[in-house]
């Protein structure tokens, strides 16, 4: 039998035809439907029995009557992730000779591996033929240099398209990130690709007692963490929305104010970033309980990440400000790229 193609197909029951003679009509259908089922089983279908099972079929409609819904049947497995466009153009412009090196790297193994061949049916003439033993040390000499080239090259190709991969992978996981929408309040949702050159995001995904502790520890750091452009964006896993408690007075009305900002914004359609961060959990092989934390780049990439709260004091440390002298100087030093 012919293969089924990966594409999905639709059976539907056939209309129904009003004809007289139902039961002489249903007793032929099933005995080619007998003759149907012997002739399968050797692969070989007659085209006649085949034309007469379809037409019995459409005029005899009772016989075949179970139900009136739309079964859709697909062969196909569930689609594997694409890497985006996107992800693929920056992959080249962070890597722009790795296509060149692999290339080269491809045509080297072809010319190894075909001056071993030859290699290999000199070596075989010569050891079937007593008069050319004289260089058979040197066959075996090239032989084994063209053996040592393919390996080494086909383990530099290796090495270079797991490079590749891991860094499509991660370019992928980190605008599935920037397609998120963040809350910023009652009345404006952005995506958090539109922060890209304006904040560094730390994302603080845990219980509500965890985000409320991270609230605590942050605040002697409110003003350096503004101005290096950090913005929190708390993240409660167990469903209880955390309750910020502001001191709302005259003396304290501007760093109120900035801490505000600070923890202004909030994620929106929760479902999408449980989803991004369970699959980063799997990966990381981080316990789904566990809290965690991740701080981005001013590009948007991941800079680091942890279990456990976030290391106010040394965001400070790291990160420069966002104005002033430094910041144009300063504004790709925001750590190594995980």
């Amino acid at each position: 039998m012919a293969s089924v193609a990966k594409v999905p197909y639709i059976l539907r029951p056939p209309k129904p035809l009003h004809h007289k003679g139902g039961s002489s009509c249903s007793n032929n259908f099933k005995f080619l439907c007998r003759q149907f089922l012997v002739h399968r089983n050797t692969g070989l279908v007659p085209s006649d029995i085949c034309s007469v099972v379809n037409a019995v079929a459409c005029r005899c409609p009772r016989s075949l009557k179970r139900s009136s819904s739309t079964i859709i049947c697909s062969a196909a497995n569930k689609p594997s992730p694409e890497i985006s466009s996107t992800a693929k153009i920056r992959s080249e412009v962070l890597s722009p000779f790795r296509t060149v090196r692999m290339f080269f790297y491809v045509a080297f193994i072809a010319s190894g591996t075909l001056g071993g061949l030859i290699a290999t049916t000199q070596l075989i003439a010569a050891l079937t033929n007593p008069a050319k033993a004289v260089g058979i040390l040197d066959m075996v000499k090239g032989l084994g240099i063209d053996i040592g080239a393919v390996s080494l090259f086909a383990f530099l190709y290796s090495r270079e398209n797991n490079a590749k991969n891991a860094q499509l992978a991660r370019l992928s996981r980190e605008e599935s990130l920037s397609n998120l929408k963040l809350r910023v309040d009652q009345k404006k949702v952005i995506p958090a690709s539109s922060l890209r050159g304006f904040a560094r995001l730390v994302i603080c995904a845990g219980p509500a007692s965890y985000i409320m502790e991270s609230f605590r520890l942050s605040e002697p750091f409110t003003e350096s963490l503004l101005e290096r452009g950090v913005l929190v964006v708390p993240f409660a896993t167990d469903g209880n929305l955390p309750n910020f408690e502001f001191e709302e007075n005259e003396e304290n009305k501007e760093i109120t104010t900035k801490r505000k900002r600070l923890w202004q914004l909030s994620p929106a359609f929760v479902s999408e970033w449980s989803k991004w961060l369970d699959d980063q959990k799997t990966l990381a092989d981080v316990p789904s309980e566990s809290p965690v934390y991740l701080s981005l780049r001013m590009d948007g990439r991941v800079r680091g990440s942890g279990v456990g709260y976030p290391p106010w004091n040394a965001f400070i440390a790291q990160l420069p400000p966002v104005k002033g002298i430094w910041s144009g100087l300063l504004d790709g030093m925001d750590g190594r790229v995980l």
